[in-house]
């Protein structure tokens, strides 16, 4: 998905969401004198927010809109705790999972990963990013592609450090465990979840 200048995305939302913008540099650009202010108030103000918040869990995640209008639906139409199950399916995306693993650096990369065939669930290979794992799937690296460079050191890396409860990690097997479903904690996100979906119920 091509989404244009990084940079020039995150200032306009007003946000570090994406790794690249996860710097000093940015928040420092972020807080100069003499930005301008936003405008806009009323019910035009409320759109707005509502779009800036949708922006930000669509860009983070690297979905489409489509992707996300499904997701949303999805969730409203289980009609028990919508946010709860919006965060579910977006953080129990295949790609996800790699990426909070440790596995990747970037959710990009760990798309990528997934797209050219690099992880096993359960077993089996997967190409799917958007694919859907479950309590109890096991989440591997493919042997063959365990000797490249970018898991060598892995065991000692600070990744590890971050992986949430929902997840176990074996860094020797290169392997992980859905032990759990993510929840949403608002200030663990960079997005308002609420305001997404206030969005999509227009």
């Amino acid at each position: 998905m091509i989404i244009g200048p990084k940079y020039k995305i995150a200032k306009r939302l007003g946000a570090p969401i994406f790794e690249k913008t996860q710097t000093a540099k940015f928040a420092l650009s972020e807080q100069r004198p003499g930005r301008p202010r936003k405008r806009g108030g009323g019910q035009a103000s409320d759109f707005k927010k509502q779009l800036i918040e949708k922006q930000k869990m669509r860009f983070i995640y690297g979905i489409t809109e489509k992707q996300l209008t499904r997701y949303v639906n999805e969730a409203i139409e289980s009609g028990h705790q919508p946010i709860a199950k919006l965060i579910e399916r977006l953080e129990g995306r295949l790609d996800n999972v790699v990426y909070r693993l440790g596995l990747a650096k970037t959710r990009r990369f760990a798309r990528q990963m997934v797209a050219h065939g690099h992880i096993i669930v359960n077993g089996r290979r997967l190409s799917i990013p958007s694919h859907k794992v479950k309590v109890g799937d096991v989440v591997t690296v493919r042997e063959g592609s365990k000797g490249s460079a970018m898991y060598l050191g892995l065991q000692e890396s600070d990744q590890l450090l971050s992986v949430p409860s929902w997840l176990t990690f074996d860094a020797k097997g290169l392997a992980g465990t859905v032990t759990g479903v993510a929840s949403y904690a608002p200030a663990e996100f960079m997005f308002d979840a609420e305001q997404v979906l206030e969005y999509y119920s227009r």
